[in-house]
């Protein structure tokens, strides 16, 4: 049977929440990568764009707190000025070859022997003995020149996406907008009493950490009673939101190839080597079979659905909405962050990710015309968030994200903070609940996803993908809890959203 064990971490910069695993760097892509089945999509990264614009790369990597990996560029065209030098060696070698063939068969049509004569009267031996000579030294040169290729290529896979003009650059986010008022505003003119949601939860039999400790450790939880009707109701009226607004509906695998979550930029160790996701360990005997990981959010495994596929340019944009059970490892040192359901090793999310026609332009860096395709399902999908936020009666914030917080993958990214009255004492009661980014081409590059498009004489590309949590069941269910207590008569009133899935019920009162 498989065995558990844990192998990815967080980037300390990053901001890794339950709504959104940011994608983490690697030292050497294809050594963390470990046996691939022979399905697996080889990348195709734009080495060429990387030579012509190392300046360009090496200070994005450093805007997004890649510091290890902003000499690649530079590195790359070391490399390739070597690979160069070896490809016109090689060529020069090719072709005394090609003249050392051409007089063996001459001196063979002389001697009137169609095999070749051998004896060393008419100086063959010694054109024999420069062929074999040259041969040994291509065969070096071309070992050479592969060695220099994949080492290219890890260099240019470990770079991240480069960052859109729309992302601040530094570690500051830039607040775009509000949803629904402020619950308490002025704290101190205030007399309501707020609770977290782990003492509401015990108040109310909703929740049991203590149960979970023993059957799974830290950072598991039991949902009982109405929370688990809770959770349930939050999902399908996240799914109602999206299907009514044409997202196709799939249900992904939780376990994918481990090189699968890396070509979407999510790889084993982060850049201070800590880890992060649950790896299936396979039994000895299984050591050869291709390794596999457990998903940290339902992107990978969406993503993965089109690998290695060619989609008709008709076909874009392409919208699905995925519910599944996510599993992070959540490194770290326990605090605010890490009580109750705030920071967990799994949880269910409702995640929507897009596959869209690709820029237009090939200049160097983004600018908004550049991404115009992607754009509308971004916005599309930061329009659900927010219905469904402001449905529930949440007071979020919504941020467009700056560069240190930007995952591997993506070129922009926005988040939603909602207000949990429990979390005053760090960042003001703010906890993200939902994330958005758009991913160009990194990922489809990464997984031989193409689109065929006909305006350009049937050309193959590579399509851009966008990714969005819909809803994050712990967090938003911890945020209901805190904000629709009322301490009077000891209950949480339910969203009226999500009473038609809570059988008409209207408040979550203590009965036991």
């Amino acid at each position: 049977m498989f065995l558990l064990q844990s192998i990815w971490s967080v980037v300390v910069t990053a901001g890794v929440a339950n709504g959104e695993l940011d994608a983490l760097p690697t030292s050497s892509y294809r050594r963390t990568i470990q046996t691939r089945p022979s399905i697996a999509p080889k990348p195709t990264i734009d080495i060429r764009h990387i030579r012509q614009n190392p300046g360009l790369y090496e200070q994005n990597c450093i805007d997004r707190n890649y510091r290890s990996q902003s000499k690649n560029p530079w590195r790359i065209i070391e490399l390739f000025d070597q690979w160069t030098a070896c490809q016109k060696q090689a060529r020069r070698l090719r072709e005394r070859n090609n003249e050392l063939r051409r007089q063996l068969a001459g001196a063979a049509s002389r001697s009137g022997d169609a095999e070749g004569d051998l004896s060393p009267n008419n100086g063959k031996d010694d054109l024999l003995e420069e062929a074999k000579t040259l041969k040994a030294e291509l065969t070096v040169i071309e070992e050479k020149e592969k060695g220099l290729q994949e080492e290219m290529e890890d260099l240019a896979l470990e770079l991240p996406n480069l960052s859109s003009q729309h992302t601040p650059v530094g570690d500051e986010p830039e607040v775009i907008g509000y949803i629904n008022d402020h619950p308490e505003p002025e704290p101190s003119s205030s007399d309501r009493v707020w609770r977290s949601h782990v003492h509401i939860g015990s108040e109310l039999g909703l929740l049991d950490f203590e149960g979970a400790a023993k059957a799974s450790g830290w950072g598991w939880y039991y949902l009982m009673n109405e929370a688990a009707l809770l959770e349930q109701a939050l999902v399908q009226y996240a799914l109602s939101v999206g299907m009514r607004r044409g997202w196709k509906v799939v249900s992904p695998p939780s376990i994918v190839y481990s090189h699968i979550a890396a070509a979407c930029g999510f790889q084993p160790r982060d850049q201070n080597d800590e880890r992060q996701i649950y790896a299936l360990e396979q039994p000895q005997k299984d050591k050869a079979k291709p390794s596999l990981v457990l998903a940290g959010t339902a992107e990978i495994p969406l993503a993965g659905m089109k690998a290695n596929q060619i989609i008709e340019g008709t076909e874009l944009p392409l919208k699905t909405i995925g519910v599944s059970r996510c599993y992070r490892a959540e490194a770290g040192a326990r605090g605010v962050d890490t009580k109750g359901l705030y920071r967990v090793h799994e949880f269910t999310k409702v995640e929507m990710f897009g596959w869209t026609l690709p820029a237009d332009s090939t200049d160097a860096g983004f600018s908004a015309d550049q991404i115009s395709h992607s754009e509308p399902i971004f916005d599309e999908m930061l329009a659900i968030q927010q219905e469904i936020l402001q449905a529930l009666g949440l007071h979020c914030r919504i941020l467009e994200m700056p560069t240190t917080d930007l995952g591997a993958s993506a070129t922009r990214k926005r988040d939603i903070e909602a207000f949990f009255p429990s979390r005053r004492d760090k960042d003001n009661g703010w906890g993200e609940v939902t994330s958005a980014s758009i991913c160009t081409d990194y990922q489809s590059r990464r997984l031989g996803t193409r689109v065929r498009l006909e305006k350009a004489g049937r050309k193959l590309d590579f399509p851009h993908t966008v990714n969005g949590t819909a809803l994050a069941v712990p967090r938003v269910l911890a945020a209901i809890l805190e904000n629709n207590w009322n301490e009077n008569d000891m209950s949480v009133k339910i969203p009226d959203v999500l009473r038609p899935w809570m059988g008409g019920m209207n408040h979550i009162q203590r009965t036991r």
